[in-house]
């Protein structure tokens, strides 16, 4: 609807034709084809004004007019549609789904009365944008997808590696390369790789090898073609590296006659950035109990580990050969390029080279050079973490913490090492493996065994394997619990009490001297009437702690055992005791008196435990403490 007023009075509704054209009367022909509706009232009103002055006009569009429009060829959905007569080839395109896997995107056609209007390449609108080929669609309109005329793959070093359509044979690998996004700046332009097939040889495929020139980029691209563009080398023309037990690795500017000292200025380049971690790091002590222990234990173990210590004997220069792509170590005292810059070990360096520094934990140095820290704590005057010189003793750490209080007890002192510790553990899961494998295979032939009884009813014997299964993972879940604490026992006389009878064993870092007071009690475990802790009287023995406790009927009173103050084991088959009986042997402060069950039938906890010849074995082999009866027990 078209109404004016003002020095001429319009009221009139009009029909755009299939021109985009509307006729006014006594205006004439205005032609509204490409425009958009809101643009309409500035068009009328100026083809108004050429007439007439000061005529104010408004514009209103009814329902716009519906065209039909055939979509064939190689389209996703072929066949006809409506849609707006302001609809153009882009917007029908995406109604229909555009091409199938076999179609154009490069050649879509559209076709009027016999002859083709446009060819629209959808790689330019997708890519760039460009909208030129789009037009208008009339009623009738066929839009056309010819099959794809082939393809090429580029791959390698391109921003879009993907395959791409060939629209005719003026596709050139610069034409593709600008549809890919073009190069990366890592991309080699001076070597090129182009796969080709030729059907018509005898051996169909070649490749070729040339740089990205002018010339090469205009060279045509053929169906089947593969163009791999490779990257530069990662490496670095003027550089030297500097990694390892460092503050930061770098990469540095090599300069002539540059030398290990150049790149590695001061030694508090040699700090590693978890060092700093570690000094910054701030750790608050709760007022519980138990956490407060529990952070106690943590900052005392953290003592003396605030850096990575420096392998100051060794480091090392890679370089590459490249006469026979072979790589040679230069290796260099790190200690004397500091303390003598003037040294060999200061190594003049070459474009190219690594230079790699290790921590003493990278590579194990001499003992004499490594630096020990050690635990003492419990009855020493002055209980801390020591750092010992190489090739001290207990003695020697013994006097540096003020020597025993009175109240120390030599026979209990536990001496730990962490690398025994380490072979405990390694032994304990061994014996876990072996645990585990033999109740399988007992698993398994008793399967074997009841399967053959006819007699068996299938759903109890169901019932059965999956209880014994099951209780089979508990056991070897509780064996694996066991923790060994890498205890170390002296055998010292138990009643002695010069603690310069300790052995004159060296220290190594980590070790932990645990000097305890003495206990009143001793510990009666395993199969008693009453498990108990009694008050140690002396010259008391073992079957008189028995009685106390009084030993059940199951009990197997020649297999007990006694975990000693001092970490050892002591049953019939370790100690000289009459008649294989530990019963008159006396028990000193802090001993635990075990007691284990007869093996009254033959099971495959019973047979692993005959495997490692008898309890006191297993404690004594792995280092365990009392504290790990409960958790066999169970």
């Amino acid at each position: 609807m078209i109404r004016g007023w003002g020095t001429i009075d319009i009221d009139f509704r009009a029909t755009i034709d299939r021109n985009g054209t509307i006729t006014i009367p006594t205006i004439g022909s205005v032609v509204l084809a490409g425009a958009k509706a809101g643009d309409a009232d500035d068009i009328i009103r100026n083809a108004v004004a050429k007439l007439y002055k000061g005529v104010t006009i408004s514009v209103n569009f009814g329902q716009l007019r519906a065209i039909t429009v055939y979509v064939v060829g190689q389209a996703s959905r072929p066949g006809t549609y409506t849609v707006s007569s302001l609809s153009t080839l882009v917007t029908a395109l995406f109604a229909s789904g555009g091409p199938n896997a076999n179609g154009s995107m490069r050649r879509v056609q559209v076709k009027r009365a016999g002859r083709v209007v446009t060819e629209l390449d959808l790689y330019a609108f997708i890519a760039k944008g460009d909208k030129s080929a789009d037009v208008k669609l009339q009623d009738g309109d066929s839009i056309y997808i010819p099959a794809a005329a082939g393809y090429v793959a580029l791959v390698g070093k391109v921003n879009s590696p993907a395959v791409y359509e060939l629209k005719t044979g003026s596709d050139t690998i610069e034409s593709m390369l600008d549809f890919a996004g073009g190069m990366p700046v890592v991309a080699d332009p001076r070597r090129a790789f182009l796969e080709r097939i030729d059907p018509n040889k005898n051996r169909p495929r070649s490749v070729e090898q040339f740089a990205l020139d002018t010339a090469s980029l205009k060279r045509p691209l053929k169906d089947g073609d593969v163009l791999n563009i490779t990257s530069i080398t990662p490496e670095f023309s003027n550089a030297v590296i500097l990694r390892g037990n460092v503050d930061q690795p770098v990469r540095a500017p090599f300069k002539p006659g540059m030398r290990v000292s150049d790149l590695i200025p001061s030694r508090d380049y040699l700090i590693t950035r978890a060092s700093v971690k570690r000094q910054n790091q701030v750790i608050a002590i709760g007022h519980d109990e138990q956490v407060t222990n529990e952070h106690a234990d943590t900052i005392a173990a953290r003592v003396g580990d605030l850096l990575d210590e420096v392998n100051w004997d060794y480091a090392v220069v890679e370089r590459i050969n490249r006469r026979d792509i072979s790589v040679t170590l230069v290796p260099f005292n790190l200690g004397n390029v500091f303390a003598n810059p003037g040294s060999a070990d200061n190594v003049e360096l070459q474009p190219g080279d690594t230079v790699t520094i290790f921590s003493q934990q990278d590579v194990a140095v001499p003992m004499d050079k490594r630096r020990v820290l050690v635990r003492v704590e419990g009855e020493v005057k002055v209980p801390g973490v020591y750092q010992m010189s190489a090739g001290e003793t207990l003695q020697s750490l013994l006097a540096k913490a003020g020597g025993p209080t009175a109240n120390a007890y030599l026979f209990g002192t536990a001496f730990h090492r962490e690398t025994v510790r380490k072979e405990q553990e390694i032994n304990l899961e061994k014996a876990a493996r072996r645990l585990e494998a033999q109740l399988n295979r007992e698993q398994s032939l008793s399967v074997a065994n009841q399967q053959a009884l006819a007699s068996v009813n299938p759903q109890v014997l169901a019932a059965q394997q999956q209880a014994q299964a099951e209780l089979a993972r508990q056991k070897i879940a509780r064996f694996r619990q066991l923790k060994p604490t890498g205890r170390i026992a002296f055998n010292l006389d138990p009643k002695e009490r010069s603690f310069a009878r300790l052995p004159q064993l060296k220290l190594e870092n980590g070790d932990r001297l645990v000097v305890p007071a003495m206990p009143a009690f001793v510990h009666v475990f395993g199969a008693v009437n009453v498990e108990s802790s009694s008050l140690w009287r002396p010259n008391t023995r073992v079957k008189d702690y028995l009685n106390v406790a009084g030993v059940t009927l199951d009990a197997d009173v020649d297999q007990a055992f006694v975990i000693r103050a001092d970490g050892s084991v002591v049953s019939r088959d370790t100690g000289s005791w009459l008649f294989g009986s530990i019963g008159g042997m006396e028990v000193m402060p802090g001993d635990s008196v075990v007691v284990p069950e007869k093996f009254d039938r033959e099971t495959k906890w019973t047979k692993f435990l005959k495997g490692t010849r008898e309890w006191a074995q297993i404690f004594a082999n792995f280092g365990l403490g009392a504290a790990a009866i409960k958790t066999l027990k169970e």
